[in-house]
C-alpha cells in the first residue's frame, strides 16, 4: 500500500513537471525562479567570505541543491560542493560557479551593501566584498539548476554543478582537482562557466574563442644588500637602489624580447623595504604578477625575470643572489572555438542577434584553465553588468566603468541576472539534447591553456 502510493506521488510529481516546462516558455520559466534567485543574491551580496573560509556560502548552495533534488555532496577541496542530476543517458555537463568573495571595502553606497569585516590569513582585520560578482554567478547557476530539475523532460544525460572555493588566490580548482573532483565523480564531457563584466551591457553577453584570458604567475624577489648609515652609502650595498634597477629593466623585457604581436605583461606590483629615512636597509622586497597566453611567451617571462634580477645584483656588487620565487600560478583560459561558434549560435537564438557580442581576449586570469587542462573542452563566456546608460556616456567620455575589483562595481542585477539564467539554461539544454559522441562532435579536441 505504502509502495504504491510512492509510486502515484512521483508519477504525479512527474507529470506536473513535464506539463509545466512542456506548457511554459523559457522566458517565463526564468521568471518563476527570479525572485528566489534574486534574494539569494542580496544574501550572498550582504554576506560575503573570503576565499577558502566559504562556509555559509558553501552550506546555503549545498542546502538549495538540495530542496531541488540534486545528489550533494560537500567539502570537497575545502569548501567546495558538487551537485549531481542523473537523468537517463547521455552525455555529462558541468556548470561552475565560484565562491568567495575579496579583501574590498565595499563604496557602492547601495542599500544592500556589504558591512562585513573580518580576519585575513595574516589576522589583519580587512572589509569584504563580492567585488568580483561572485555573487551574481552563483545566483545565476541556483536559478538554472531549479529550471534543469523542473523541467527534466527537455534533456537527458547527468547535470553536474560545481561551486569552487578559493578562485581568487588561484588555488580552489586544483584543490578540488587533486581531492578526486574527476575521479569520485562523472568527468564531464564539456564544461561551461560565465564571468560579469562592465565591458558589456547588461543582457548582453560575449563569447571569445580560443583565448579567453592570459596566464597569471606571482612572483616574489628578494633582494639582498648590506645595510649601514644613510649618510654613508659608500660602505653599503643599497637593495634599494638594485630594486629599482630591476624594476626599470624588467621593462625591457617585454618592450625588447617579446614579439609585438604577443600579449605580455609585467606588472611590479609593491616594493617594500626599510623603515627609516636615513637607514639603509639588508634587503629589499618586490611583488610582480606576469601575464601572457602562449606557454612559451610564459616561459620567457619567467626565466628572463631571474635573469634580470640576478645581473641587476651582480652589477651592484651584492654578495648574495635574489631570491625569486613564483608562489600562485595559473594558465590562460583556453575556449574551444569549435564549440564556441557552436554555443554563440545557441545564444543569439535565445538572446537576439544585438545581445551577443564576440568579444577580444582580456589579460586577466581564471583558475577554470585547471579543468581544461584535465582534458574538458569548455566555453567560459562574459556576462554583461553594466548599467547601458552608464555604459554610454562612459564611452562618450572615454572614462571607463568600474571593474571587478573596485569598490564601486555593481553589477546591474535585473537584467543580467535574467540573462545569467537564460544563457545558462539554454547552453545546458542544448548540450544535454545528444550523447557522448554529438558532444564530440562539436569540440576541437585540443587541450588548452599555457
Amino acid at each position: 500500500m505504502v509502495l504504491s502510493m510512492i509510486r502515484v506521488a512521483l508519477f504525479v510529481m512527474l507529470a506536473v513537471v513535464s506539463a509545466w516546462s512542456q506548457t511554459t516558455s523559457l522566458k517565463d520559466q526564468v521568471e518563476s525562479v527570479f525572485p528566489d534567485a534574486q534574494s539569494l543574491y542580496l544574501d550572498l551580496h550582504q554576506h560575503p567570505e573570503l576565499s577558502s573560509h566559504e562556509t555559509r556560502t558553501a552550506g546555503l548552495l549545498a542546502e538549495r541543491l538540495r530542496k531541488l533534488g540534486y545528489e550533494v555532496t560537500e567539502n570537497i577541496g575545502g569548501t567546495g560542493v558538487v551537485g549531481i542530476m542523473k537523468n537517463g543517458p547521455g552525455p555529462t555537463v558541468m556548470l561552475r560557479t565560484e565562491l568567495d568573495a575579496l579583501p574590498v571595502e565595499e563604496q557602492t553606497g547601495l542599500p544592500y551593501a556589504s558591512k562585513v569585516r573580518t580576519k585575513d590569513e595574516s589576522g589583519r582585520e580587512v572589509p569584504v566584498m563580492h567585488a568580483c560578482g561572485h555573487d551574481l554567478h552563483m545566483s545565476s547557476w541556483w536559478g538554472t539548476a531549479a529550471i534543469m530539475a523542473k523541467s527534466k523532460d527537455t534533456w537527458h544525460g547527468t547535470l553536474m554543478l560545481l561551486a569552487q572555493p578559493a578562485e581568487e588566490t588561484i588555488s580552489g580548482a586544483q584543490k578540488m582537482v587533486a581531492d578526486g573532483l574527476f575521479t569520485r565523480f562523472p568527468k564531464p564531457d564539456i564544461g561551461i562557466a560565465l564571468h560579469d563584466s562592465n565591458d558589456l551591457v547588461a543582457g548582453q553577453v560575449g563569447v571569445t574563442p580560443t583565448f579567453f584570458n592570459a596566464s597569471a604567475d606571482s612572483v616574489r624577489i628578494t633582494v639582498f644588500g648590506k645595510g649601514g648609515h644613510g649618510a654613508r652609502p659608500e660602505s653599503t650595498i643599497d637593495p634599494v637602489v638594485i630594486a629599482a634597477s630591476i624594476v626599470m629593466r624588467l621593462q625591457s623585457i617585454v618592450a625588447r624580447e617579446i614579439h609585438p604581436g604577443d600579449a605580455a605583461v609585467i606588472t611590479v606590483g609593491y616594493i617594500q623595504a626599510g623603515t627609516k629615512n636615513n637607514v639603509i636597509p639588508d634587503q629589499a622586497q618586490m611583488g610582480l604578477t606576469v601575464r601572457a597566453r602562449k606557454p612559451e611567451v610564459r616561459q620567457h617571462l619567467l626565466t628572463a625575470i631571474e635573469r634580470v634580477a640576478k645581473a641587476e645584483a651582480d652589477a651592484s656588487g651584492a654578495e648574495k643572489v635574489p631570491l625569486v620565487e613564483k608562489y600562485e600560478s595559473t594558465s590562460a583560459v583556453y575556449n574551444d572555438p569549435v564549440l564556441a561558434q557552436h554555443l554563440a549560435a545557441v545564444l543569439e537564438g535565445v538572446l537576439g542577434k544585438s545581445n551577443l557580442v564576440v568579444e577580444p581576449p582580456i589579460m586577466g586570469s581564471e583558475d577554470y584553465s585547471v579543468f581544461i587542462e584535465q582534458g574538458i573542452p569548455s566555453l567560459f563566456f562574459k556576462l554583461g553588468a553594466a548599467d547601458p546608460q552608464k555604459f554610454a556616456q562612459a564611452k562618450a567620455s572615454h572614462k571607463p566603468l568600474p571593474s571587478t575589483h573596485s569598490p564601486l562595481f555593481a553589477p546591474v542585477l535585473d537584467p543580467a541576472l535574467h540573462t545569467g539564467i537564460t544563457a545558462e539554461v539554454a547552453i545546458l539544454r542544448d548540450l544535454l539534447n545528444g550523447n557522448a559522441a554529438s558532444v564530440n562532435k562539436i569540440t576541437e579536441h585540443k587541450l588548452g591553456g599555457s
